[in-house]
């Protein structure tokens, strides 16, 4: 398993003070079904004791990607508009082959927080 956070999330994640092992942590949840599901490899997970949630993009159970976070008391959850767009993201990093993985890290779009073997 390995878990990652774009450096979108990385900033809003800091300011919210949500530590990348809180994060992992929260991955293993979703990975036990802890997590609302929104179809298209997109899960709704709640972080920081309930104050905030986040948006996971999950491939085959192996690949974890945090792309999105909200306070609880700003919104309730992501608009139709907002989901179909986390759809179409989470099939694009799907697709992505470890080349590609690589130079999105070595870039720093990605930020690997965890890994974890089976």
């Amino acid at each position: 398993m390995r878990v990652f956070k774009t450096a979108w999330f990385a900033r809003a994640a800091k300011r919210a003070r949500i530590a990348d092992a809180d994060l992992c942590r929260a991955v293993r949840e979703a990975r036990r079904g802890r997590a609302n599901d929104l179809g298209g490899g997109v899960l709704k997970k709640r972080l920081n004791r309930n104050l905030h949630r986040s948006i996971l993009l999950a491939k085959g159970g192996q690949l974890w990607l945090y792309v999105h976070l909200f306070a609880k008391q700003d919104k309730a959850s992501v608009t139709p508009a907002e989901l179909a767009a986390f759809r179409k993201l989470a099939a694009i990093y799907a697709a992505l082959n470890a080349k590609q993985l690589t130079e999105l890290l070595l870039t720093g779009h990605l930020k690997e927080i965890c890994r974890e073997q089976e």
